[in-house]
C-alpha cells in the first residue's frame, strides 16, 4: 500500500551525495509522495531543483522556518511572498514557533508566524507548523488568526491528549514521525485518543529517525517503522493505516 511522507528535507547538504538513491529506497518501500517544507532563503533553490527533477513526487512547500527567524524577517518573507505566483507549492511552511534553543527572537517569531498564517489563509493551502516547546503559543496565534477553512498539520507532534483534541477541533491534523517509537516519548498513550483520519505520517528527515535506525540519518523509507508503531498502537492493521493517512495527506495538500 502507498505511503507519503508529508515533511521531509532531502534536498539538504546531508543527502548531497545519493539523493537518487534515497528517492529510489523510498519508492521500493511505498513511499508514493514526499512533501519537502521549506526552512529559509538559501533552501529554496534546492528544493525547486528536486520538486522539478522528480515532479508528481516530490512536492514543495514555502515558509520561514522559525529557527531561521532575525532581526531581518520581515525583508525575508517580502523576498519569498512574490514566490507563490512564480512556483507551484503545496502548502505554506514550515513555519511555527521554537523556544527550546534560543528565545531571543520570540517575538519576531511570533509576527512572523502570523504573517505566514495571513498567507495560507489568502492562497488557501495548509500550513504546516513547527511548536518546539512552544504548543501553546503556537495553537493560539493559529486558532486566533486563521480563517474558517484553514487546516495544516501541527508537524512533530508531541502533546498530550488534549493537545491532540485541541488541534482536531480547530482543523488541523498530528504529524507522527519517529519519535513515536522512542521508549519515552509518551505518545502511546496520547494517539489512542487520536481518530487514525487526523494523523499523517512524516520523517522530518534527516532528523530523528525512527527505531531501529535511530542516531543514523532519517529517509522517507524509514516511515515504515512510523507506520508499524501506530499500527501497534491503534491495534489495527499496517494496510489501514497506510490507507487512511495516505488519504488524509492527498486531502489536506490537494493531489490525485
Amino acid at each position: 500500500m502507498p505511503i507519503i511522507d508529508t515533511h521531509a528535507h532531502i534536498y539538504l547538504k546531508q543527502f548531497k551525495e545519493d539523493v537518487d538513491k534515497v528517492i529510489q529506497r523510498a519508492k521500493a518501500e511505498g513511499v508514493e509522495s514526499i512533501f519537502l517544507p521549506n526552512i529559509d532563503l538559501d533552501s529554496i533553490e534546492g528544493m525547486l531543483s528536486l520538486s522539478e527533477q522528480y515532479p508528481n513526487y516530490c512536492y514543495a512547500l514555502l515558509g520561514l522556518h522559525p529557527c531561521s527567524v532575525k532581526e531581518n524577517f520581515e525583508a525575508i518573507l517580502e523576498q519569498m511572498k512574490p514566490m507563490f505566483q512564480q512556483h507551484t507549492f503545496y502548502g505554506v511552511g514550515e513555519t511555527g514557533l521554537d523556544y527550546h534553543w534560543d528565545v531571543t527572537y520570540k517575538d519576531q517569531q511570533k509576527e512572523a508566524l502570523k504573517i505566514q498564517v495571513e498567507w495560507a489563509n489568502e492562497l488557501k493551502l495548509p500550513i504546516i507548523l513547527h511548536t518546539r516547546k512552544s504548543f501553546e503559543d503556537t495553537y493560539d496565534i493559529i486558532a486566533k488568526h486563521k480563517s474558517a477553512e484553514l487546516t495544516g498539520i501541527f508537524h512533530c507532534f508531541g502533546g498530550n491528549a488534549d493537545d491532540a483534541q485541541k488541534v482536531i477541533d480547530i482543523g488541523f491534523y498530528v504529524g507522527i514521525g519517529g519519535v513515536v517509537t522512542y521508549k519515552n516519548s509518551n505518545l502511546d498513550e496520547t494517539l489512542k485518543h487520536v481518530p487514525l483520519n487526523k494523523i499523517l505520517i512524516e520523517t522530518d528527515s534527516p532528523y530523528l529517525s525512527p527505531v531501529p535506525k535511530r542516531g543514523k540519518r532519517n529517509e522517507p523509507a524509514f516511515t515504515k517503522w512510523v507506520v508499524e508503531k501506530i499500527a501497534t498502537i491503534k491495534n489495527i492493521s499496517i494496510e489501514e493505516v497506510e490507507t487512511i493517512t495516505t488519504q488524509s495527506a492527498k486531502k489536506l495538500y490537494q493531489i490525485q
